[in-house]
């Protein structure tokens, strides 16, 4: 291919404002240059948040021209680094590189070795990890499927390679996967059937497998049964894993969980009744390290809105700064009927749970929470308080686990929280209505519940997207299946609706986002979308829902890499960017609002992460982050 040209971005600057308020003493020490800002405890700690400590991230991406190299500018760099690049020990450019994290070599062979070197303070710094090379546009992570098997009623299975998080699992500095596998008879919960386990494994980027986990034959395997979180809940700078478990589940040690012998499955392969677990697991070895019972207990299956077992096994994930500081892990059911929320901290080997959220309880009864939960959950701060509150479908609830609003207007299948207006401060919200009874698409101001704008009810809308994909619209256009057009801000149409509406990605040069959907990425267009990128001989994921197993900021500069499996299910293929850029903007995994969305990507019906301020046409400077790593 021949090597892409930039798109112009001129930097205008036009609005500025703070988005992170308040930063005080933490904010001057980013600014400072110094590598960790606090520990908890102290005062700065109120408004740095805990983050991985990250290598350098370095890719070298080959296209026909040469290669394209970029690396992470970390959120405990100094506000004016600089940076060096070197091929094999040799400087390959002339002066210092300052108004971006990216430099294309011309010329240059796939196989070159490239490092970079960060200059503070006029000092130039040691050598950073290599270049991981994407010799081909794409590099391959090997994995392995597990063994099929055959359901209690002679249904033959084999192992497909499903959704993915990203976490270091073993505090090298690198992040690692985890990738859930599922079974080619994965049912969504209004099916009846027996399906095979569920698999859980942790790889390094070599292919290495650290763990792999079997929740056994007591969790139902599909969409809505099990959302795993990878994250470093307790600062020690390795992450854990948590996931519901059952009876049965085997460790990433051998150990078996309960009862091994336990076999809960009715004779339509729903699991309702039998104990209910949550586990952290360890992420470096997938041993269990803590089990207690699931919150909430199933109790009646009836109660959550059906009999069969549909609605009860209904199941949600987060991750969530509740304290301003450090993150707590959410783990939810329902949202058709009965909504139970809980928020747990692990720390020194323990879970403590921190708050529940109950929409039967007397709090809450009553009050129009019920029956507002979507397919997904997004994490945010959405009232400015400094601390991460749950958005919950057409509810939120507060970070200390009081009921926050209620639009009424019931479940949804997609939505989207984010900076989508840089013109308001702080966070807006966009999602779509199943319901036929209620507004098609609402634009809510997450600080309080008021809906801005809402579309007149019309069907199940089953998707919905929200995004700077097109630079003649001040701030994110937002559009659904059932509408025909792009919209803004104050829902005035602005255009031709794009050729999908389902994932998106920061993909080429410039700032407006790009369209991703099944195995590609396009760019859109007022007349038409242009491809971008094909994926080859890979799958997508979940359906109809057509999801890679992960996109987001992973390695590299502040681009997106998307990751599919291979069609045979024996790598993971991550494609990055090979499309050079003249904006600087520190590594989005170091902004705690996307990186929780990273791990909460897999959550149900997939939706794409969004960080806490505007990326967009005429965006402002991206503010720095105030953070410490463990």
């Amino acid at each position: 291919m021949q090597h892409p040209h930039p798109h112009a971005h001129p930097h205008k600057h036009r609005r500025r404002r703070a988005v992170l308020s308040a930063l005080g003493a933490a904010a001057a020490l980013v600014a400072a240059g110094l590598t960790q800002l606090a520990t908890p405890g102290t005062a700065e700690a109120a408004t740095a948040r805990q983050v991985e400590k990250l290598d350098r991230g370095v890719v070298s991406v080959h296209t026909d021209a040469g290669n394209l190299v970029s690396w992470r500018w970390l959120g405990t760099d100094p506000n004016d680094v600089s940076f060096n690049v070197y091929r094999a020990g040799t400087k390959v450019n002339s002066t210092p590189i300052t108004g971006s994290t990216n430099y294309f070599h011309a010329g240059a062979p796939s196989q070159a070795d490239y490092t970079v070197r960060a200059i503070v303070g006029g000092v130039e710094q040691a050598d950073s990890v290599h270049a991981i090379q994407f010799r081909s546009g794409y590099k391959d992570v090997p994995i392995s499927p597990p063994a099929g098997g055959t359901t209690p009623d002679g249904v033959a299975y084999t192992y497909e390679a499903n959704d993915a998080s990203v976490a270091d699992l073993d505090g090298d500095g690198a992040l690692d996967f985890v990738l859930k596998w599922q079974p080619t008879n994965a049912k969504d919960n209004s099916q009846s059937g027996y399906t095979g386990n569920t698999i859980v494994d942790g790889i390094k980027l070599d292919g290495t497998r650290l763990w792999r986990i079997d929740l056994g034959r007591n969790i139902r395997s599909g969409a809505h049964y099990t959302q795993f979180q990878a994250y470093d809940y307790d600062g020690d700078g390795k992450a854990e894993v948590a996931m519901k478990t059952a009876d049965g589940t085997v460790d990433g040690t051998g150990a078996v969980i309960g009862s091994s012998s336990a076999d809960y499955r009715n004779s339509s392969g729903y699991v309702l009744s039998g104990p209910e677990y949550l586990t952290m697991f360890n992420g470096q070895t997938g041993k269990a390290m803590g089990t207690v019972d699931y919150v909430p207990a199933r109790g009646t299956v009836s109660s959550w809105g059906d009999s069969y077992g549909n609605r009860v096994d209904r199941f949600l994930a987060g991750t969530a700064y509740l304290d301003g500081a450090r993150p707590s892990l959410i783990m939810a059911r329902g949202y058709y009927t009965r909504t139970v929320i809980a928020a747990w901290d692990w720390r020194g080997g323990a879970f403590t749970r921190r708050w529940t959220f109950d929409t039967n309880s007397s709090t809450n009864s009553g009050k129009g929470y019920d029956g507002q939960g979507s397919h997904s959950l997004s994490v945010g701060d959405v009232d400015n308080d400094g601390k991460d509150e749950i958005v919950y479908g057409a509810m939120a609830v507060d970070d200390n686990g009081n009921g926050l609003w209620t639009t009424k207007t019931g479940h949804g299948d997609a939505q989207h929280l984010g900076d989508l207006d840089p013109s308001h401060a702080g966070l807006e919200y966009f999602k779509v209505s199943e319901s036929s009874s209620q507004p098609a698409e609402l634009y809510i101001n997450p600080a309080n519940g008021t809906v801005n704008w809402k579309l007149a009810a019309c069907c199940d809308n089953g998707r919905g997207v929200a995004g700077d994909i097109w630079a003649g619209n001040d701030g994110a256009e937002v559009w659904s299946a059932s509408d025909s057009s792009i919209r803004d801000e104050a829902g005035a149409t602005k255009g031709r609706e794009p050729s999908s509406v389902n994932f998106l990605s920061w993909w080429d040069g410039d700032t407006t986002r790009e369209l991703l959907d099944g195995t590609h990425i396009d760019k859109y267009g007022t007349s038409s979308d242009t491809r971008l990128l094909t994926g080859a001989s890979v799958h997508s994921n979940n359906s109809t829902k057509a999801t890679p197993s992960l996109s987001g900021d992973i390695f590299g500069d502040w681009r997106e890499e998307v990751i599919w499996p291979t069609t045979d299910n024996t790598a993971l293929r991550i494609y990055s960017t090979p499309y050079e850029t003249t904006t600087k903007i520190t590594t989005l995994l170091h902004d705690t609002m996307y990186r929780t969305g990273l791990a909460w990507q897999n959550t149900a019906y997939n939706q794409p992460p969004h960080p806490s301020f505007f990326i967009g046409n005429g965006m402002a400077t991206a503010p720095r982050p105030a953070v410490y790593t463990p």
